[in-house]
């Protein structure tokens, strides 16, 4: 007998969490700026939870060796390993893939979660404020997707790319200028990579959250604007980080084995 599906979530109130399915067992995979209670560590433990290796990395080494030990602690050593990486560092990324290869012997999964926001009207933005935000949050993912396609041209074994959009990429607002043009060139690089990867059976697709609450967001944004936001939102909440991480996880899996291109959006909020 198939159990009953469960009891839909009252509006403002999130689901209960899913449990793994083993929808990405054997699979190796690695996670930039996955230390933390964000999407990346969401995305990090998902994966693990459905069975997967996955190496973790971000440019802060202490939270990031604090994920690994926890993980570790309780997934096993042997699924979970960590490299500080700097996205804006060609060498670092190139490191940081060779470690999955080493660990694991082949490289499966990789999702580009490494961006950098920031609130400044367009005419106080300064050059430097500008190229910092893109060379992360949109440079570091064309690194990652690069090294990443690479390698697996020449392994001749297939693979998944699952980029970190925005709706923001889509949809104007206010202080944001410098975030969107990187999150919005984040979508087209990843149309355009899919076409080219698509030949040597490689995947590329990204998500494009909304609203999806952290602690380090509740830092950096103002309790007004975060209100503001919430109210958009059509469940009348914002999203769990492993709400997001769940569709990293479908979009890495079998389940989208024709999709690819695609910018799939984690919000009510597509134009």
């Amino acid at each position: 007998m198939n159990p009953s599906p469960p009891e839909p979530s009252p509006l403002g109130t999130p689901p209960p969490y899913v449990p793994g399915h083993g929808l990405l067992a054997g699979r190796s995979a690695v996670v930039t700026a996955a230390a933390g209670a964000g999407i990346g560590g969401a995305t990090a433990r998902r994966l693990l939870e459905e069975g997967a290796r996955v190496v973790l990395s971000d440019a802060h080494a202490r939270r990031l060796k604090e994920s690994e030990a926890e993980l570790a602690a309780e997934f096993g050593a042997d699924k979970v390993a960590a490299l500080p990486c700097d996205v804006t560092d060609e060498a670092q990324v190139a490191a940081l893939l060779d470690l999955v290869e080493e660990r694991h012997g082949r490289l499966d999964v990789v999702v580009n979660n490494a961006g950098l926001g920031g609130t400044t009207d367009l005419v106080d933005m300064t050059d430097a404020q500008w190229d910092k935000v893109l060379d992360v949050t949109l440079g570091g993912t064309f690194r990652c997707t690069r090294a990443a396609l690479r390698r697996f041209r020449d392994a001749g074994t297939g693979g998944v790319v699952v980029n970190n959009a925005s709706v923001i990429g889509w949809r104007a607002q206010r202080g944001q200028a410098h975030y969107a043009a990187a999150k919005a060139g984040v979508m087209a690089l990843t149309r355009c990579a899919a076409l080219e990867a698509a030949a040597y059976g490689v995947r590329v697709n990204a998500v494009a959250p909304s609203l999806a609450m952290h602690p380090h967001l509740v830092k950096v944004t103002t309790p007004e604007l975060l209100a503001e936001l919430t109210s958009r939102e059509a469940f009348g909440r914002h999203a769990e980080p492993w709400e997001v991480a769940n569709a990293v996880v479908f979009l890495a899996s079998d389940y989208s084995s024709y999709l690819t291109g695609e910018v799939l959006s984690v919000s009510s909020r597509h134009p």
